[in-house]
């Protein structure tokens, strides 16, 4: 039986041929040891009070300051609460997000750098 070609890792510059998506060196490297969902709190409770609160607040509110309406679908914690329930349940945190602008925040505002040794 024919076996599937190597193909290169996944890894920025990484020469390394593999079956996987990374080679043995960068796999570690590029697993996600971040907990899933609902055991960061995005759970049925959240999912209920998030819904709430967009019918309360139906439109993202960086939209509305470029004066554009658009639909809200994503309740963002405006300090991120990295685990903090009282945080995570502050609604005076929360603020209604298009997915555009939620990805935005996320990838800029709420990113920490972790180091690992």
């Amino acid at each position: 039986m024919p076996m599937k070609p190597k193909k290169p890792c996944k890894h920025p510059g990484c020469p390394k041929l593999t079956d996987e998506k990374y080679c043995e060196e960068h796999a570690a490297m590029h697993r996600s040891d971040r907990a899933g969902a609902a055991s960061r709190g995005y759970n049925a409770a959240w999912r209920r009070e998030s819904k709430k609160f967009l019918m309360a607040h139906p439109l993202c509110v960086r939209c509305m300051e470029d004066k554009k309406m658009v639909k809200a679908t994503v309740v963002d914690h405006i300090v991120p609460h990295r685990g903090d329930n009282n945080l995570f349940w502050d609604r005076s945190n929360w603020q209604p997000l298009c997915k555009h602008h939620h990805d935005v925040k996320t990838m800029t505002e709420d990113r920490r750098i972790t180091y690992h040794f």
